[in-house]
């Protein structure tokens, strides 16, 4: 799937929304749960189910993000199923650490 900044995505297996903050130039397969993420004129079809396996589901507000393939997501709506790009679980996004004031 080709990616843009402000796309907007939801699960196909659960009710996991998220936002594309950072998108790449090469095309990435995003999926949750196993299932592979659906624009927003897209609907499920009710062939595809939730792998738990994969790990717990996002948390609501928590960015996303594999620094070398440049994707970034936002997590937009909570569910259960983990986040994943080309087959790799996305871990959240760290904070920047603070410079130091002395």
């Amino acid at each position: 799937m080709k990616l843009k900044a402000g796309l907007k995505l939801q699960s196909a297996v659960s009710d996991v929304q998220v936002v594309v903050v950072r998108a790449p130039d090469d095309e990435v397969e995003l999926a949750c749960g196993g299932a592979p993420l659906l624009g927003p004129d897209d609907q499920a079809d009710g062939s595809a189910s939730l792998d738990a396996s994969l790990g717990d589901g996002p948390a609501l507000g928590k960015r996303y993000a594999d620094e070398d393939l440049g994707v970034e997501l936002l997590c937009t709506k909570a569910g259960d199923g983990a986040l994943t790009a080309n087959g790799t679980v996305l871990p959240v996004k760290g904070a920047k650490p603070l410079p130091a004031s002395d």
